[in-house]
């Protein structure tokens, strides 16, 4: 839902800062790494400490290279199978981090067993999510349904609530604390929902595509 119009307009806003990169030779495939490293490491040297402020500032502006690359990559030409492959992949790993982070903290110093499952069961099932569309687009069925929750309401809404329970250290009010666990409960929630979306999704198209086989002229 957020990617269709997100992405459209942080393209438009980031196609100048994407043009100058490439003006001063830099690869996307460098972008999606260096975005990748700074994610990872504003989510594994912050979050387990309890800082989610600025774990959440490191995060977010690492984060738009997910944005950058792909722009990158079209302006000048050379979108690939590798370049498409690369940022997936790296995704999924800074997706991990994100929540591994959070875990990590709530195994710790923020006290808190269910909380830290909670997070855990987030990084679970967004690779899961992830990977019950690529699986079945790689078995040729069309997987025709985005789901409740994509990687980018994911990301938003634990982000946002991160960053906002992290003001605390600031003096802000003690009640913006209660955000961070409604969002890990909400994207748990909306990921096991976009699961279920996605699993009902392909075993249609797949008993629809066996069928159809089946109907072909000379099938046995």
């Amino acid at each position: 839902m957020l990617n269709k119009y997100a992405r459209a307009f942080f393209t438009r806003v980031l196609t100048p800062f994407a043009a100058f990169l490439l003006r001063r030779g830099v690869s996307p495939d460098a972008v999606t790494l260096i975005g990748t490293a700074g994610v990872v490491a504003g989510a594994l040297v912050f979050f387990p400490r309890g800082e989610l402020f600025w774990g959440t500032i490191t995060i977010t502006l690492f984060v738009f290279s997910d944005l950058v690359d792909g722009n990158m990559a079209r302006q000048a030409g050379v979108s690939s199978r590798w370049g498409a492959f690369l940022d997936s992949t790296l995704d999924r790993v800074a997706d991990a981090a994100i929540f591994g982070g959070l875990a990590l903290w709530y195994a710790g110093s923020g006290n808190d067993n269910v909380l830290c499952a909670v997070a855990i069961f987030c990084l679970a099932s967004g690779q899961v999510v992830s990977y019950t569309k690529a699986r079945g687009e790689s078995i040729g069925l069309p997987v025709a349904v985005n789901g409740l929750v994509e990687r980018a309401e994911r990301l938003v809404l634990t982000l946002v609530a991160a960053g906002l329970s992290g003001l605390q250290v600031f003096g802000a009010p003690s009640w913006l604390g209660v955000l961070l666990p409604v969002a890990l409960w909400a994207v748990a929630a909306g990921s096991l929902v976009t699961l279920v979306q996605r699993v009902v999704t392909v075993r249609r198209e797949a008993a629809e595509a066996d069928a159809a086989a089946a109907s072909e002229p000379g099938a046995a």
